[in-house]
């Protein structure tokens, strides 16, 4: 069984150029409070605080706040991106992050070797790395562009190469960030199922995302983050009755809903 324990975990980082006075007084703005010190004496910002919970096999769990109140950071340092100073971590499962679209991707390899990079990295055997190959092929639609370099992609074309490859591995946790949900209408049309059954059959999930519909669709746990701390958490229906307008409060309800009737 699956389980995941953060306890009190800090995340800062220093300001290497911190005497600089007009940085000083730009980050201090953006910060909203949020400096430190650290053990040498460097300006530090502070994006996560004091930040505690646990998960066990059968959670859903959402994280939801504005832009910079350290969801992706967390999600990161869960992910072992980042390194607490303070706190502990402790992850019992196999983590699969998806944060971007080229995370874990050589840029100067081809689409195929990058397949069969992300194939022996888990241990696959030959015909495991075959089947995944025609797998990542048939559904990112890339054909020839596979044996090109993925920097010659575009940006789409990343995303497609990494939503198939990530799409085809099946974890016991799964670390999800919404860019996954981000795409070319045709794309997520034909992506959705895929991704509603890898998000199914992961023990635990963690998503960030700004999209309450989705939020109420797959979690059924939701943290609120404000400035780096646990704002709040509870039940979706609670915690995004409190963060949104009562009209969009609404409508997300109804968009929820009428996904799960679609399913």
């Amino acid at each position: 069984m699956a389980k995941l324990l953060i306890e009190n975990v800090s995340v800062s980082f220093p300001l290497y150029h911190g005497e600089s006075r007009s940085l000083k007084k730009t980050v201090f703005a953006a910060a909203s409070g949020r400096m430190g010190q650290d053990a040498k004496h460097r300006l530090t910002v502070e994006a996560l605080r004091n930040v505690s919970f646990s998960l066990n096999t059968g959670a859903r769990l959402g994280f939801i706040g504005s832009n910079g109140a350290g969801k992706t950071t967390l999600l990161r340092t869960m992910a072992g991106i980042y390194e607490p100073v303070a706190g502990r971590m402790v992850i019992d499962g196999v983590v699969t992050a998806l944060l971007d679209p080229g995370q874990g991707m050589n840029f100067e390899l081809t689409g195929n070797e990058n397949i069969r990079m992300r194939a022996l990295f888990n241990g696959y055997t030959d015909a495991q790395i075959k089947d995944l190959q025609e797998d990542v092929a048939q559904f990112s639609e890339l054909g020839d562009f596979l044996s090109l370099p993925v920097r010659t992609y575009s940006s789409g074309m990343i995303v497609r190469l990494g939503f198939a490859l990530a799409t085809a591995i099946h974890p016991q946790i799964l670390l999800m960030d919404e860019w996954i949900l981000a795409g070319d209408a045709a794309f997520l049309g034909k992506a959705r199922e895929r991704l509603e059954t890898m998000v199914g059959s992961a023990e635990i999930l963690v998503l960030s995302s700004h999209n309450p519909a989705i939020l109420m669709q797959w979690c059924n746990r939701l943290i609120w983050m404000d400035s780096g701390r646990v704002h709040a958490d509870g039940t979706p229906e609670e915690i995004l009755a409190a963060y949104l307008p009562q009209d969009q409060f609404e409508q997300a309800k109804m968009a929820a809903a009428h996904a799960m009737t679609a399913a």
